[in-house]
């Protein structure tokens, strides 16, 4: 290994400075002198005629080296190993006919080495340095600044800094404009715990990383910036998957004077920019709209996957009039029976049936019922003697059963239950049945979302979205006497069965917000020390207004085809929250405690 500041040269004393990247050069290239620097990909000996694979994130370039004239330059590239860091200057010459490589950008050259300067030899990683490795994901991130060498990592990561330049161009062309907010803040309730922050200067006082710029967009709107946006980091401290992170990155956007299409239309014309100029594809607007009480019932689930069919059917009132208990029991205690046909399901063996039913138990369900259709009528499953011929085939037609079908039924006393489980079996299905195509991308608005939601556990309303989501006008009469059926100005947006956003009109007047606040058992006095300078706020002059926040991470995940959000972010947590590579959270000294007034229990 070199000492400290030591390099390796095979000229003395000569300085070279890279000219030109790894993946640069071309036939129009051909007898220039070049310097390259970078890292080591590989080395081949042929007889005494070494190659040398450079690589930087640019690409790779082939480099040459001799045994004639110069043993030196032989003497060192010899010793190279994989991930070295060299600089090498050379000429650039065509390679010869029939060792061209026409999968790289600059194979049809090759540099002949005059020079090599060794600037720091590598140990040997704990895995290649190759898109196709089979190594732990534990690993990669415990070496992230190896796994950030791998290409298709490199490739995320400036697929996202282009996506950001194209977001930023995009609003700047339309009088929006970047405005940061603060990390430091107050602890609200936002719907996820905060991260804490001690205060060494007042101590047992907290400040609160954000969940989101919420309120202080709210209060640039009333400050006058009527267009802003920001690429902005968030954080909750929630219980983490392949697509959380406690610390993430979200655009956020607020406008004034705007009503839902407005906010909508943005949000649209800069899909269908990142579509044109990054991802080669045409995305067509307008977006579908869907009213959320429909997603539910036909897909059980308010971020719907609409790239494949297998809509969810209800059943409840041919349901009233069966013998069958649990069918009859749940449509008459004001819940709901609902169905899947899967086609030509009925071929289906027994265990993979019971695997279904699994999967809508797991999913909070008591039970799946199941029959199969046969010449107009359920000729099998448990329950199928319990139903009479003529609601069988009220069935079937409901279903558009044929035979052959699976017909796939949940009932329960609580709506809430069947959709998600019928939604959970549907996706279920398709992925295992291969019914989700590839390379589609379906976008679209969820609408008319419920305003508040019932707490069973804690007997009160909580927000569907936030507390600062503004009613549908014609819904706010019935704010007291029918809260549950009060409508939200929201909107989500939804891309291939995930969230990509969501966002409201605001609630723009203190007596409105003050009247949500009292339904979220938010009184006067708490309502003042959790939010008093945005209802102080409120009462001069605030406009109409609003807005949405998308996340950024999946924004680039999706569009990239992967599975996981680690994968676009540079240093991410794992699923319990650590970073391998830092060792954070990790015991600090006991004398930053004492600064900050804090004695760990």
């Amino acid at each position: 290994m070199l000492a400290a500041g030591e390099r390796e040269w095979t000229m003395s004393g000569e300085a070279l400075r890279r000219t030109h990247t790894c993946g640069e050069l071309r036939r129009s290239d051909i007898r220039k002198e070049v310097v390259l620097s970078g890292w080591v990909r590989s080395t081949r000996d042929h007889g005494g005629l070494i190659f040398i694979d450079l690589r930087d994130r640019y690409g790779v370039t082939q480099v040459v080296a001799n045994p004639e004239p110069d043993t030196e330059i032989h003497r060192i590239a010899e010793k190279l190993r994989p991930e070295d860091v060299v600089t090498i200057r050379g000429e650039v010459n065509e390679r010869p006919s029939g060792t061209r490589n026409t999968s790289m950008p600059t194979g049809e050259v090759e540099v002949v080495a005059r020079g090599i300067v060794v600037e720091n030899r590598a140990k040997t990683p704990p895995f290649e340095i190759a898109d196709d490795v089979n190594v732990s994901e534990e690993t990669r991130l415990r070496y992230r600044y190896l796994d950030l060498r791998r290409p298709a990592v490199q490739r995320s990561l400036i697929f996202r800094s282009d996506l950001c330049n194209q977001i930023r161009r995009y609003f700047s062309e339309r009088s929006f404009i970047e405005v940061e907010t603060p990390f430091l803040t107050k602890s609200t309730p936002e719907g996820a715990r905060d991260f804490l922050v001690p205060s060494r200067i007042t101590k047992g006082s907290f400040y609160a990383l954000p969940q989101s710029p919420q309120l202080f967009k709210q209060l640039l709107m009333v400050s006058g910036f009527d267009r802003y946006y920001q690429i902005v980091r968030c954080f909750r401290d929630e219980d983490l998957r392949a697509d959380r992170q406690p610390e993430f990155t979200q655009l956020d956007i607020e406008m004034s004077f705007v009503d839902e299409p407005d906010v909508q239309g943005i949000i649209e014309g800069l899909l269908v920019r990142l579509g044109d100029t990054l991802l080669g594809r045409k995305i067509q607007t307008p977006f579908p709209r869907l009213r959320y009480d429909d997603v539910m019932l036909k897909y059980g689930s308010d971020r719907p996957d609409l790239r494949f069919g297998l809509e969810i059917r209800d059943v409840t009132e041919i349901a009233r009039e069966v013998d069958f208990k649990i069918f009859r029991g749940a449509a008459e205690g004001g819940g709901a029976v609902r169905a899947l046909n899967l086609s030509g399901g009925g071929a289906l063996p027994r265990q993979q049936i019971d695997a279904l039913e699994k999967v809508a138990k797991d999913a909070g369900a008591g039970g799946l019922a199941w029959f199969k259709v046969q010449d107009g009528a359920l000729t099998a499953g448990p329950a199928a003697k319990f139903i009479a011929a003529s609601a069988q085939a009220r069935f079937i037609e409901a279903l558009e059963g044929k035979t052959n079908d699976l017909l796939l039924f949940v009932a329960d006393k609580k709506r809430s239950v069947v959709a998600k489980a019928l939604g959970e079996l549907r996706m279920h299905l398709a992925r295992t049945r291969g019914m989700i195509p590839n390379d589609v991308f379906h976008f679209s608005w969820i609408v008319d979302f419920p305003l508040l939601n019932w707490n069973e556990e804690e007997k009160r309303y909580e927000a569907e979205h936030h507390p600062f989501t503004s009613p549908k006008p014609a819904d706010v009469p019935k704010l007291e006497s029918d809260p549950l059926a009060v409508r939200a100005r929201a909107y989500d947006l939804v891309l291939n069965g995930i969230e990509l956003g969501g966002g409201s009109i605001r609630i723009h007047t203190r007596e409105l917000q003050q009247r949500v606040f009292s339904l979220l058992q938010i009184d006067e006095q708490a309502a003042m020390r959790k939010f008093g300078f945005l209802l102080e706020a409120l009462e001069f002059g605030a406009p109409p207004h609003g807005g949405i926040a998308l996340g950024l991470d999946r924004m680039v995940m999706l569009f990239q085809g992967l599975q996981s959000l680690r994968e676009v972010i540079a240093f991410p947590k794992t699923s319990s929250g650590s970073c391998l590579l830092t060792e954070a959270p990790s015991v600090v000294e006991a004398r930053q405690l004492q600064e900050v007034g804090i004695r760990v229990l």
